[in-house]
């Protein structure tokens, strides 16, 4: 149920069955999804949202939804309205603490492939969810070019749709674009000129893991600008550094966001590409720098 009035949403939640979803309507840096095991902690939620401004207008509309469970899978794909061209599977990790404890985040890291997304559960997915979302957005007059994001659940029940967005993902991109062998430019000229159904996509057949650095603190209040050392011994040893929250000050590499660095290697296997970037994780140094150790075990 979706709602722009607290009122509404607050006699909606009476006597409901617990756990439930609330979710911000709008862009909430992947951190607008609460799950609330109480009636009182909802209540909570949506006061904090739609009344405090907790993500200022995105939280002005919230979605209400059923508490779903199961392995979540993300699925990236290209598509030019017409085709849909799927990206490898991919597993985010939202959760700030191991074991998928404490606040969400934008993402704390990712692997790929999934090992939950078997082939029957893609020809489904593909049949059943992508192809539906864009025969339905062209039905409504929003033909879409560009990259969808699907982020689903794998239920008892089969797969559920948990979240769209009209993006790449974020860590989920970094482990996969190391993968992709087409030039990119190439797709998006594909896309462009509706010819994406001409174009062979090629995908080098490894796994790969990414893994982020973030700032203590973080998704709360955190200090920036500290100092940041060991990026080009990391990069020496094969591991590809995407920067995040960085900036330059007085010549040195400081810290300037909450996500700081994510570092990428790409392997045989998930264990392998996971172990890759663990084994050089620690030559990174700044002030209270903060990452899972648990990345790649789901």
């Amino acid at each position: 149920e979706i709602f722009d009035n607290a009122e509404n949403a607050l006699k909606y939640l009476k006597d409901k069955k617990y756990p439930l979803v609330i979710k911000a309507s709008g862009l909430a840096l992947g951190k607008g999804v609460i799950i609330v095991s109480d009636q009182a902690q909802a209540e909570k939620t949506i006061d904090q949202m739609m009344r405090n401004d907790m993500f200022g207008t995105s939280g002005h509309t919230v979605i209400i939804e059923e508490f779903l469970q199961g392995p979540e899978v993300t699925v990236l794909a290209f598509t030019d309205g017409n085709t849909i061209k799927t990206m490898p599977s991919s597993q985010d990790h939202k959760r700030a603490l191991d074991d998928d404890k404490g606040l969400n985040t934008g993402g704390m890291g990712a692997f790929s492939p999934s090992r939950h997304y078997t082939k029957d559960i893609e020809d489904y997915c593909i049949n059943n969810i992508f192809y539906p979302t864009i025969k339905a957005m062209k039905k409504e007059d929003r033909n879409f070019k560009g990259v969808i994001y699907f982020q689903m659940m794998l239920t008892k029940d089969g797969p559920k749709v948990i979240e769209y967005n009209a993006r790449f993902g974020d860590p989920e991109t970094q482990a996969l674009l190391p993968l992709l062998k087409t030039d990119l430019f190439d797709i998006f000229n594909a896309i462009i000129d509706e010819t994406l159904d001409k174009i062979d996509i090629i995908w080098e057949n490894k796994a790969s893991a990414t893994i982020v650095l973030a700032s203590g603190g973080y998704p709360k209040e955190y200090i920036k600008g500290f100092k940041i050392t060991g990026i080009d011994e990391v990069q020496n040893n094969g591991i590809t550094v995407y920067h995040m929250g960085t900036a330059i000050k007085d010549g040195n590499i400081v810290t300037n966001g909450g996500r700081v660095l994510c570092l990428t290697a790409t392997a045989d296997n998930v264990e392998e590409a996971v172990a890759k970037v663990y084994n050089n994780i620690e030559k990174i140094n700044f002030k209270d720098m903060h990452f899972r150790r648990d990345i790649g075990k789901k």
